[in-house]
């Protein structure tokens, strides 16, 4: 699974931490990053999931088996 996050359009407003906070982080700036370990252990649904969640749709995941 290939998970991308447009720093140009994230506003940081943590939907995606909230969500999948093993998976996703903010930076010290307050914008989304991930978190190395949390991706190789999340389930596509948890990062589909939080990709939705995002308001301006700054996160995009690529090769998601669905319902994993």
């Amino acid at each position: 699974m290939e998970i991308r996050i447009d720093h140009r359009t994230c506003i940081g407003s943590g939907q995606c931490t909230l969500t999948a906070p093993a998976v996703f982080t903010q930076d010290d700036d307050g914008y989304a990053a991930l978190v190395p370990e949390g991706v190789r252990t999340a389930t596509p649904r948890q990062v589909t999931q939080a990709a939705l969640s995002c308001p301006v749709q700054a996160i995009a995941v690529e090769n998601a088996a669905p319902d994993a």
